[in-house]
């Protein structure tokens, strides 16, 4: 799957298009949690998501630990 499919895939099911990367990457997640996807098609649209500018916010968003000092 590319990121063209996993697209077309959050249009038909969401009756709408994506806003951003960040979308398609949460709904790329979802699908794999939800066994949808495989892990290397997970791991290859995070990559290609990450490349055109998506972020993890798991990863990225510390604001939490700075915000409770």
């Amino acid at each position: 799957m590319d990121i063209g499919e996993l697209k077309s895939l959050f249009i038909q099911s969401r009756d709408c298009t994506p806003d951003n990367v960040n979308e398609l990457m949460d709904f790329a997640k979802k699908a794999y949690i939800q066994n949808e996807i495989t892990i290397k098609e997970y791991r290859l649209l995070v990559r290609d998501l990450e490349a055109h500018g998506a972020i993890n916010p798991d990863i990225t968003d510390d604001s939490l630990i700075k915000n409770t000092n």
